[in-house]
């Protein structure tokens, strides 16, 4: 058996540098006060020892842990078979990499779970937490609230936040479902179905209102509600072939749901984009480009929207402030969408 050579200590990087253990802990715990050639002599004691600080001394004197809790309120099965989460789980990884937190993923498979979820989080493991896919009922911002963390919300939130400045990032879903129904229209369509999302989540309820600014007098029996999966397309698209024999175009509240209603319109022998025009929404790069044919949709920037959720929330950590007295900070930030035209329509 080898023997392990000993950690390096902050004293050890103290004599290395010729200062005080004082000083070498501010550089290392980010403290002001230190002259810049003393903070580049610790930095370099620090690379050449390989000192690597305590975590659980640094959290006594900074009051931080470098974690930030990722709440998804979904079961694991959804979360790794849909790549619009993976998507915005790349954006926050790398964000949070890029200023040394780490990740503590936190998934919700029922009601049980959020009752675990609400204690993991008071229990003062976690700095802050990112919270997204939210539905309607959930309890989870009640619970995210009492547990006092700071916190910001993916997606529009369906509540009034209890009189607090709930803070979130989402993507414009009303306009970018304009902008899709207004497309199908000029391509003379007049008979323009909606597949809905799941609508106990407001980026489903905006599409649906998206789609109904531009289709206001829309026959009800267009509209088929489903889940943001293929097969929740796949049924949708069945009803409304059912019941609207004569539909010439589909909008579908994201490209998983696009592509399940494209497999249908094809088994039924309908041509697209010659008998059905279809428009997606997401821009998922490996959904959109390998449908039959590839897509037309509306962009969202996922990876972009993750990145900013948890920007803005080191942004507040940083300064120490929780979003609720945060003055003048913004309480939403709702990012472009871009219409993106494939074969499809």
């Amino acid at each position: 058996m080898t023997d392990t050579a000993p950690r390096p200590t902050l004293e050890a990087v103290a004599a290395r540098a010729g200062v005080s253990r004082a000083t070498v802990s501010r550089v290392v715990n980010g403290g002001d006060g230190v002259r810049d050639v003393l903070v580049e002599r610790v930095r370099k004691a620090v690379e050449e020892l390989g000192y690597v600080p305590n975590q659980a001394a640094r959290s006594l004197v900074t009051r931080r842990h470098d974690a930030v809790a990722v709440v998804v309120a979904e079961p694991e099965t959804r979360v790794f078979a849909d790549p619009f989460f993976a998507l915005q789980l790349r954006g926050i990884s790398k964000e949070l990499t890029a200023h040394d937190n780490q990740l503590v993923l936190l998934l919700t498979e029922g009601r049980d779970d959020h009752a675990r979820v609400g204690r993991y989080l008071a229990g003062g493991h976690v700095d802050g937490a990112l919270v997204f896919s939210l539905h309607l009922d959930d309890p989870l911002p009640e619970l995210v609230q009492r547990a006092g963390v700071p916190t910001v919300f993916g997606g529009r939130p369906g509540w009034s936040g209890d009189g607090r400045n709930v803070v979130y990032v989402d993507s414009d879903n009303r306009g970018g479902a304009r902008d899709a129904v207004r497309h199908l229209a000029g391509l003379g369509r007049t008979r323009i179905a909606h597949i809905t999302g799941a609508l106990d989540q407001t980026s489903a309820v905006d599409r649906l209102d998206g789609y109904r600014d531009v289709v206001a007098d829309a026959d009800p029996r267009l509209i088929a509600e489903a889940d943001f999966t293929p097969a929740g397309g796949e049924r949708a698209m069945r009803r409304l072939l059912d019941r609207c024999p004569d539909v010439d175009a589909v909008f579908a509240a994201n490209d998983l749901t696009a592509a399940g209603a494209l497999r249908v319109l094809r088994e039924a022998g309908r041509r697209v984009p010659d008998d059905v025009a279809v428009v997606g929404f997401d821009d998922m790069l490996p959904v959109a480009e390998q449908t039959d044919p590839p897509l037309t949709t509306v962009r969202q920037d996922i990876e972009e929207m993750g990145r900013l959720m948890a920007r803005l929330l080191l942004r507040d950590l940083d300064r120490g402030t929780s979003h609720e007295d945060a003055a003048g900070a913004p309480a939403g930030v709702v990012l472009p969408t871009t219409l993106v035209r494939r074969a499809s329509a």
